[in-house]
């Protein structure tokens, strides 16, 4: 029988409240052995959202994340209630002079897919899926 490992975060919008999101998911993915690149990958994702969501939400509240690990992927959804963006108006630039506004590009090459769903009546909530590669200690509980 498979199973599917959830966890759900409600935080303060404070910068110190990244690396604590981060260590959940990596202690999770290790110890259902996902290889450390896969980790990284994720890691360094849901960094990159969680810092979108401290940098531009207009909102002092509480965001939330949510990260569903399955058999073969790992889904991660931030979520704030700011006053949303044009998702439009993002852009795809890899310019790697830049010193701000690389993150979305770097979430882009890190994941498999990302979305972004913003309203202006509920903020904007970052969907982000990654595949996920498993090394030799990987549970039996989890599938072949």
């Amino acid at each position: 029988m498979a199973i599917e490992v959830m966890l759900a975060l409600c935080l303060p919008q404070d910068a110190s409240t990244v690396p604590f999101a981060r260590h959940i998911a990596r202690y999770a993915m290790e110890e259902l052995g996902v290889t450390p690149d896969c980790i990284y990958d994720v890691e360094v994702a849901l960094t990159e959202a969680c810092a979108n969501v401290i940098r531009h939400a207009e909102s002092d509240d509480e965001y939330e994340i949510q990260v569903s690990i399955g058999e073969d992927q790992c889904e991660l959804r931030v979520k704030d209630t700011g006053r949303g963006f044009d998702v439009e108006s993002l852009s795809e630039r890899t310019d790697g002079s830049a010193e701000r506004g690389r993150g979305v590009a770097l979430m882009r090459a890190l994941v498999d897919t990302i979305n972004f769903d913003s309203d202006p009546e509920s903020g904007t909530v970052v969907h982000l899926v990654k595949r996920l590669s498993f090394g030799r200690s990987r549970p039996s509980f989890l599938g072949e």
